[in-house]
């Protein structure tokens, strides 16, 4: 992946008509019927156990609330767009999940179209270390109302944050920015409407920062994710391209996810969270989200999944469709 931000600024009448036609229905009814079902510091080897990982104890009601989802994919935009431009998720990308267990949500935005995708339907899935980068988008917007840049501390845990992916820095971070409450507040100003900040950082029977319990769903990412390559009064031009050349920079060990099949001299900004929803190690959420623009594409993508049977599982499920997608975004 190829980070254009590395230099850190601030801030698709006869017989034959008959089984053509049989073979669309048999597609839409497919796509109709098709269940497309899924906090961590820096990852592991592939198929390893995060270092920083402790699951939590066994029973914990986060592990039994996995919400089921079925719903084919929903273009949303203009006619015109939806006329133009084929779904990029498509039949290829639902008759993978088709096979693969657990909950998949998904949604694209094409910046050059202005046109979204959504792939799945459910409840909002917990963030895990996704929650980061709401917590940056807070902390920058909040330098910006203060009309103060980041101090040399600030731009530490920020690098810590987003590009390690490290806990503790998040921690402090959180409480720095205000905790659930202001990110409540920068989130209601950015136009997320289905994400809830984590009540506790220190949750009962809970051993991972319970910040990685905050909600959201895969459309409130992407709005997310516009507010870094879009002008808004919520973050300067600098501030924007900071939080991306950290996106654009993170550990080689997490360049998975929604950067899966895409070539290496393309721009990628990512941000993963993974995170073990029981004491067993065997239902994971596993989540990525960022920007990807090269080769005549520029899209977002956000997707969180859960119930995965293993940290790679999940991993591996993005990785196809994020290729499934970059294949279909020309």
């Amino acid at each position: 992946m190829r980070g254009r931000h590395s230099g850190r600024p601030l801030g698709g009448r006869s017989r034959a008509s008959l089984a053509v036609l049989g073979v669309c229905l048999a597609a839409g009814i497919l796509l109709a019927s098709l269940a497309v079902h899924g906090s961590g510091s820096r990852p592991p080897a592939q198929g390893a156990v995060a270092t920083k990982t402790r699951a939590p104890a066994a029973g914990n009601p986060k592990a039994a609330s996995v919400a089921s989802a079925s719903a084919p994919v929903r273009a949303v935009g203009s006619p015109r767009a939806a006329r133009s431009q084929q779904d990029p998720f498509g039949l290829a990308a639902a008759s993978y999940l088709s096979a693969r267990t657990g909950t998949v949500l998904a949604a694209i935005y094409d910046v050059s179209t202005g046109h979204t995708w959504r792939l799945g339907q459910g409840r909002p899935q917990d963030e895990a270390s996704v929650v980061k980068l709401d917590v940056l988008e807070t902390l920058l917007a909040e330098r910006n109302n203060n009309h103060t840049g980041l101090s040399a501390s600030d731009r530490s845990l920020t690098q810590q944050m987003i590009e390690d992916s490290d806990n503790d820095a998040a921690t402090s971070l959180w409480y720095e920015v205000g905790g659930a409450t202001m990110i409540r507040s920068f989130n209601t100003a950015a136009g997320l409407a289905d994400t809830s900040p984590s009540s506790c950082v220190n949750c009962p029977d809970f051993p991972w920062p319970g910040w990685g319990l905050t909600t959201t769903t895969a459309a409130d990412q992407v709005v997310l994710l516009r507010k870094l390559i879009e002008p808004s009064s919520l973050l300067t031009s600098a501030e924007r391209s900071y939080a991306l050349s950290l996106m654009e920079n993170v550990t080689p060990a997490q360049r998975w996810g929604v950067s899966g099949g895409v070539p290496p001299q393309i721009t990628v900004a990512i941000k993963n969270g993974w995170l073990p929803l029981n004491g067993s190690g065997t239902d994971w959420q596993i989540n990525s989200v960022g920007w990807i623009s090269g080769q005549g594409r520029n899209y977002l993508m956000a997707v969180l999944t859960t119930g995965n049977p293993t940290e790679q599982y999940g991993i591996d499920t993005i990785d196809q469709v994020a290729s499934i997608v970059w294949n279909h975004m020309k």
